[in-house]
């Protein structure tokens, strides 16, 4: 298998090809719109002198006139120097030539009326070295019953030819110094923005965290980047799961921790810019105790879990009936469900033995968040039943959004929210599943969620007796 091109290769390659591709489009651009502004023009200069024409051929009124016509145009075009002008009959006699410029042989079948001249395209040839353009127009006379007149304009477009060379040269010789100016730039750039990464590849095997998550396949990385894919790669080994947790749970807490405090030294700004009365210093003390309460609640959650994660959450094991305990939940979420016209169910009972405490928290939070994430006029049915001989199941289903697949994995991990831009305040912060999964384990049971068409279903499987310790 052969090596990849080195990335300061790629990159020169990648910049130089697009940079071709770009000067290249504007190039034929610019020729293409330079070239219709020369067609305009000269289809202006063609239609001004048609009108002089139009005009001496209207004043054919006998077959003397007609006779006498070579003589006003060449009256009408004296000063119209490199204007090329014939004219003859719809069979093609040449009535008038104002230059010894021939036209083509069968110039004369390209005329076109008056009213469609300044949509007909442009007659081009190449005559005794020099390159024409013209136009080909039916002209009437006012003979009765004749037929009109063949009038052939063309122009000398050498000039314009010259300058689009020229202008092809020099935008070939821009087009060679930027590419060779470009290259030579883009390698200076790329070697000095790489020159740090070869330098952290002295210096990775003694750091502690970077990108714990990613892997660097050697054998695919280019030339430079061999040693620093190995070191990372090493290093990652060692120290992902020790501060994989550390990190996550560090920057979450960060992040929501943020929110209440702001809101606190709000609160206290305005209430202190200017003198306010006692009952607004009330209101102000009654949100920040709104906010301290929600602070409480989170660290106390998160030192629930701080125990769970060093294997100091012991339960206090006794009888539990879970249907009793789930029929005064169901008391407590009542009025919340019926602000959402929500119907509560039970379905079957079961004892077990575990901490009345900790399984009281774990099925209220499985109701709360049944109860937040169902839909106005749902139902939330919560089913007990004996899964297995020594197990007990308790399924809480709700009617609304399903969980995505990819989202099931995580969403018993701390602060994870399915979607983030829907949480308001007030609704907890991320820490509910987890608890519930540190309860299931800690009392030697599992919690899973799953998704059904309809809504969401979560399952937690605790075992019927005491857990050896």
């Amino acid at each position: 298998m052969s090596r990849p091109l080195s990335i300061s290769l790629r990159l020169n390659l990648l910049f130089l090809i697009i940079l071709a591709l770009v000067l290249v489009g504007g190039g034929a651009m610019l020729f293409v719109v330079i070239e219709r502004h020369f067609q305009e023009q000269d289809r202006m200069e063609i239609a001004g002198k048609l009108v002089l024409l139009r005009r001496a051929v209207a004043n054919v009124r006998t077959p003397d006139d007609l006779a006498m016509l070579p003589k006003h145009l060449d009256d009408a075009l004296v000063g119209h120097h490199g204007l090329h002008v014939v004219v003859a009959s719809a069979q093609g006699k040449l009535l008038y030539a104002a230059s010894d410029r021939a036209f083509p042989a069968d110039w004369f079948s390209a005329a076109v009326p008056s009213t469609a001249i300044a949509e007909a395209p442009f007659l081009s040839w190449e005559r005794d070295g020099m390159t024409l353009r013209g136009l080909v127009e039916a002209v009437p006379t006012s003979i009765e019953r004749a037929e009109p007149l063949r009038v052939g304009i063309a122009l000398d477009i050498e000039h314009h030819l010259m300058f689009m060379q020229a202008l092809l040269r020099a935008l070939l010789g821009a087009f060679v110094v930027c590419l060779i100016a470009a290259g030579l730039l883009t390698w200076f750039a790329t070697r000095r923005a790489l020159a740090p990464v070869r330098d952290m590849a002295s210096v990775a095997k003694g750091i502690s965290a970077s990108r714990l998550n990613q892997r660097i396949a050697a054998e695919a990385v280019p030339s430079e980047l061999i040693d620093l894919a190995q070191s990372f790669n090493g290093m990652l080994d060692r120290l992902e799961e020790s501060f994989r947790r550390l990190a996550d749970f560090s920057a979450d807490i960060a992040h929501e921790l943020r929110t209440p405090i702001s809101n606190l030294m709000t609160q206290a700004q305005v209430a202190l810019s200017k003198s306010r009365s006692s009952d607004d210093y009330r209101e102000v003390l009654y949100s920040g105790l709104e906010e301290y309460d929600r602070l409480a609640r989170m660290i106390n959650d998160m030192l629930f879990l701080a125990k769970a994660d060093n294997k100091q959450l012991v339960p206090r094991y006794e009888d539990v009936e879970l249907s009793a305990e789930v029929d005064a939940l169901f008391e407590f979420y009542e009025p919340l469900a019926e602000d959402k016209n929500i119907r509560l169910m039970r379905e079957g009972h079961a004892r077990i033995e575990g901490d009345p405490l900790m399984l009281r928290r774990a099925i209220a939070n499985l109701l709360s968040n049944a109860v937040r994430h169902s839909t106005m006029g749902g139902i939330v049915l919560l089913e007990i039943r004996v899964h297995a001989r020594n197990a007990v199941q308790i399924s809480v289903a709700n009617v609304g959004e399903s969980i995505p697949d990819e989202m099931r994995s995580r969403i018993f991990d701390r602060f994870y929210r399915v979607d983030p831009s829907r949480h308001r305040e007030g609704e907890g912060a991320g820490l509910g599943l987890a608890i519930v999964r540190s309860i299931a384990e800690a009392h030697g049971g599992q919690v899973e969620a799953l998704s059904q068409s309809d809504g969401a279903r979560f399952v937690l499987t605790l075992p019927i007796g005491r857990v050896p310790g």
